[in-house]
């Protein structure tokens, strides 16, 4: 039987303490690591590390970790990125998602929390070749790819846990509280529009072509895979 490879974490971290703190816990953890302290090295690492998943601090002395991000999946990168942040504001949080981050997690550093989410993107897959499917619109698990009209729609982790979690519940109304609890549901605190955001990435993915509106808004509620 094939051994599985085991899962790499790229640091991009510019505080020396801090990236061997990530380092030493996630090797301990059963993790290969690779730490970057800079926006080139980072990218530079991306490319020939090939890490199962990324994290960034979002302040890279003179570079942003945004700007790393977004360069990262304009480069066509589909590997989870987590994004380390000091604010815990809407602003902020909605920032790293539109920079192309799948999460992030917030500063000061805590080990079993990020091991935690780390764990949640590198656990392995089990699902098979298992397909769900709601009215033209397929999303496979294995490839974490949906398909609409014979075309095939990348999706970042967050945006195919999401869709995953409205197709396993077709023409139910799930609170915003649900989606939180069931997709984002380690430790998401406070008032944010991450949903909205997510659900304005994924309308635009899935109905790109003009195809029928598949995820309603139910005003004051939240939201249901239905056809209109």
């Amino acid at each position: 039987m094939a051994q599985t490879p085991t899962p790499r974490v790229l640091l991009v971290e510019p505080d020396e303490i801090l990236a061997h703190s990530l380092s030493n816990d996630l090797r301990e953890s059963g993790y290969e690591t690779a730490i970057a302290h800079d926006y080139t090295t980072g990218i530079r690492q991306a490319a020939e590390f090939q890490p199962s998943l990324i994290v960034i601090d979002r302040m890279l002395g003179g570079e942003s970790g945004l700007s790393l991000c977004q360069q990262l999946r304009a480069s066509g990168a589909r590997v989870p990125v987590v994004l380390l942040m000091a604010r815990d504001l809407v602003d902020d949080r909605v920032a790293c998602l539109e920079a192309g981050a799948d999460d992030y997690f917030l500063k000061p550093y805590r080990s079993e929390d990020f091991l935690r989410l780390v764990q949640l993107y590198l656990k392995p897959d089990t699902s098979g070749s298992e397909q769900l499917r709601f009215a033209d619109l397929v999303l496979d698990l294995s490839t974490r790819c949906a398909l609409r009209q014979d075309r095939v729609i990348d999706l970042t982790m967050k945006e195919f846990e999401l869709l995953k979690y409205l197709m396993e519940h077709p023409r139910e109304v799930l609170t915003r509280e649900q989606i939180l609890e069931n997709v984002w549901g380690y430790d998401f605190m406070g008032e944010s529009n991450v949903i909205e955001v997510y659900v304005r990435y994924l309308r635009l993915k899935i109905e790109d072509e003009g195809e029928k509106r598949l995820i309603q808004t139910v005003r004051g509620v939240g939201y249901v895979l239905r056809e209109a």
